[in-house]
């Protein structure tokens, strides 16, 4: 504690504390969301998506992590039902841990992943050093080959829908499909405002040319992972934190005090990040689609 205290008023430690802060401020405005290597270490498909559970009225205190990775599996497989051809190349754009990549080149379908973020950059160059992977921003990717099919599993959010249908249709082969999963808001109303509104996607769709081959709308069969979700913050990590920050209040009541501030934001952050898994919000709110796109 006394170390604690004599770096506190050192001015030379607090510049270097300051210098790593920045540092690190930096990595994360590169990369999207820390939070998915932490779910990559407890699902171990290495997959980060809402997944497909066909009971959608299981119970969430009954949903076990073999539950969780089956209905990731199960998602995967209905992508890969949308793959018309399975000779060309496949572009995985934002392709998280790798999870789909790897099962995709499993199956001997020639796939190429791609990322912008550090962290799953590093994660799978260490673990699928097979994988042809793009550390790079979709909107910055360049490619003298095209692709017969490309596929944005949760990762069109993140995208500027004119930037997406411009670089999609300059990378498709003719009669190449593009596949897309991921959540649209219904309206502005929502107190999360992550995702393109669905109206806004199908205007572009039609303006753009692309006609819709395949649709599904699996909304329910995603509401499980939430509702697990929040049990599980509920049950186990609120009380954790609420544990940790009472030991710091009696044993480190200075610390405590000093860090009020910073508790306070971080608080107030997340209840707005939890309020997205809000299954009752989440259903009013948003619509969570595959779509198989194809040029007309």
């Amino acid at each position: 504690m006394n170390l604690l205290i004599k770096k506190l008023i050192n001015p030379i430690e607090l510049f270097k504390a300051y210098k790593f802060h920045k540092k690190q401020k930096k990595h994360i405005k590169s990369s999207k969301d820390l939070e998915l290597m932490l779910y990559s270490k407890i699902i171990k498909t290495d997959m980060l998506h809402y997944g497909y559970f066909d009971d959608i009225n299981i119970k969430p205190d009954s949903i076990s992590i073999k539950d969780l990775e089956v209905a990731q599996m199960n998602y995967i497989d209905i992508i890969i039902e949308q793959i018309s051809n399975k000779s060309d190349n496949i572009l995985d754009v934002g392709c998280g841990m790798g999870g789909l990549s790897k099962i995709l080149f499993d199956n001997n379908l020639k796939v190429e992943a791609l990322t912008p973020d550090n962290n799953q950059k590093e994660y799978i160059e260490s673990k699928y050093p097979n994988l042809i992977l793009h550390h790079t921003k979709f909107e910055d990717f360049k490619s003298k080959e095209k692709f017969g099919t490309i596929i944005n599993s949760e990762s069109l959010q993140y995208i500027d829908l004119d930037s997406a249908f411009h670089l999609v249709s300059n990378l498709l082969k003719e009669k190449g499909r593009w596949i897309i999963t991921d959540y649209f808001r219904n309206n502005n109303k929502g107190i999360n405002k992550s995702g393109h509104l669905h109206k806004d996607f199908i205007e572009k769709v039609n303006k753009n040319g692309w006609k819709i081959v395949y649709q599904k709308d699996m909304t329910l069969n995603a509401l499980p992972t939430l509702k697990f979700a929040i049990t599980f913050i509920d049950r186990f990590l609120s009380p954790l934190a609420l544990f940790i920050n009472e030991k710091i209040k009696y044993k480190q009541g200075w610390l405590f005090y000093l860090t009020k501030e910073l508790r306070t934001k971080f608080s107030d952050k997340s209840k707005k990040e939890l309020a997205a898994l809000d299954p009752n919000k989440f259903i009013k709110e948003k619509k969570y689609m595959l779509y198989v796109l194809e040029h007309e």
